[in-house]
């Protein structure tokens, strides 16, 4: 590791850490589904030999499976507060595992219902099969929806994900809404608990609209607002590091957005072949009035394009998303460690984190140090410190482990340490850190792997 380390150490600010409200909502989430599960407590008297029980227990599959569709939805809808107060890592694995319970909830209502109905009917499972669909209302619609829920959930799992371009994927998940829509009609028409029950269809209308709402809002009306507002275009773009570019973008009061440095955008470039594809980059430097700058590493088709880029370009964009900010930090001692392209959101907070600060940058070599000369120049500045991990000469990698780490840092368990790289890279850099005895609650990092 080489370093680079001016002037003295930067003189206290304030902190205000904010709690994260992932405990709460989960809490809250919880609850729904307890909920749920009372409407068939209260509308059953009895449960009455096997096909009683298989009824019953489809029932009840149903419920739960109706109510993870609303929340599947909820948590595709942007919402700024949980996007930011748990970040929209988290929010994205929660909105990948209720993906997976609502499958295995939709697999166990279908099978239990229809074993419940075959056996109290006498009847094989194709027959029940055949008239439940043909005959019972709404069922047409709820097929297809069951359909497309499938489709959606086998292209989700990660062995297809790596077969599938974004684009695909991106464009058969947004099916999820046609697939609820599709599929909300029978649960109102057949579901025992809303019959002739104003209070419990009420609760359903209300948690289906309110989800709805969420929807047109954050992922609708607000984009279509910010971007009417602050006419976003594209100013410049530079050449980084081999296959790194920076992508300068220009608009109207943008300081009226709030991003904050660590945060992110989802960025939409109405340019040939980018037009409908939004991929999320984080901010590079500190967000201006009127201009902001984002680094993108070519890495698949539509980051490689990002080079191409004309100025002039009308940008669409949303956001801003993400907590990986000063709102993290606990102490007034912070060590950033980056990895590749994942410096370019701890380059906005190397310049504006509180307190002492200290960056450490994994790269292949230094022709690969993105923003290395701003690094340097912020840490001349403001009196923080950068040090580099690059290979050796023959190709070795530098290991970060536990005791280097401690080694390098005194005083280690006593930093926030914010972690920004490739998913394998951080999930070592974590470990190394834990074992190093950093506390989880100091160690800050967002990912996308979902």
């Amino acid at each position: 590791m080489t370093t680079v380390d001016a002037g003295r150490a930067a003189p206290p600010l304030p902190l205000t850490a904010r709690r994260s409200l992932a405990g709460p909502v989960l809490a809250v989430l919880w609850a729904g589904a307890a909920a749920v599960v009372a409407l068939w407590w209260a509308d059953t008297d009895a449960v009455v030999g096997a096909a009683g029980r298989l009824t019953g227990a489809g029932r009840i599959a149903g419920l739960l499976c109706g109510y993870a569709c609303a929340v599947l939805v909820g948590l595709m809808a942007r919402v700024p507060l949980l996007e930011v107060r748990i970040g929209s890592d988290r929010v994205a694995r929660w909105h990948a595992m209720a993906g997976r319970y609502t499958v295995c909830l939709l697999v166990a209502h279908i099978v239990l219902i229809l074993a419940g109905y075959a056996a109290q009917d006498r009847a094989s499972l194709w027959h029940e099969a055949v008239t439940v669909v043909l005959d019972y209302p709404e069922m047409l619609k709820a097929t297809a929806g069951t359909v497309i829920l499938f489709a959606v959930g086998v292209t989700s799992v990660r062995a297809a994900r790596r077969r599938t371009s974004h684009e695909f994927w991106y464009y058969v998940h947004l099916l999820t809404y046609a697939a609820v829509f599709l599929a909300f009609g029978h649960q109102l028409a057949l579901g025992e608990e809303f019959n002739g029950k104003p209070v419990a269809t009420a609760f359903w209308y209300a948690l289906y609209l309110g989800v709805a709402a969420l929807v047109l809002w954050f992922r609708v009306l607000a984009p279509v607002r910010l971007n009417r507002r602050h006419r976003l275009r594209v100013e410049s773009v530079h050449r980084e590091a081999p296959g790194v570019y920076s992508v300068v973008v220009h608009g109207r009061r943008l300081d009226e957005l709030g991003a904050r440095p660590g945060q992110f955008f989802r960025w939409r470039f109405l340019a040939e072949g980018m037009s409908w594809t939004s991929t999320p980059y984080s901010l590079s430097a500190p967000p201006r009035p009127d201009r902001m700058r984002i680094t993108v590493k070519a890495l698949g088709d539509h980051s490689a394009a990002v080079a191409l880029l004309r100025p002039g370009t009308r940008v669409w964009a949303e956001g801003p998303y993400g907590s990986l900010t000063a709102d993290r930090a606990t102490g007034q001692r912070s060590l950033l460690i980056a990895a590749g392209v994942g410096v370019t959101p701890l380059r906005a907070l190397f310049e504006t984190l509180p307190g002492e600060v200290t960056l450490l940058y994994r790269a292949r070599g230094a022709e690969d140090l993105a923003l290395g000369g701003e690094l340097e120049a912020i840490a001349r500045r403001r009196g923080a410190r950068v040090l580099y991990a690059l290979n050796g000469p023959h190709g070795e990698r530098p290991s970060i482990t536990a005791q280097s780490l401690q080694a390098t840092f005194p005083g280690l368990a006593g930093h926030d340490v914010y972690i920004c790289g490739p998913h394998g890279f951080a999930q070592d850099v974590y470990g190394a850190l834990r074992a190093a005895g950093v506390a989880d609650r100091r160690i800050h990092h967002e990912s996308f792997e979902l």
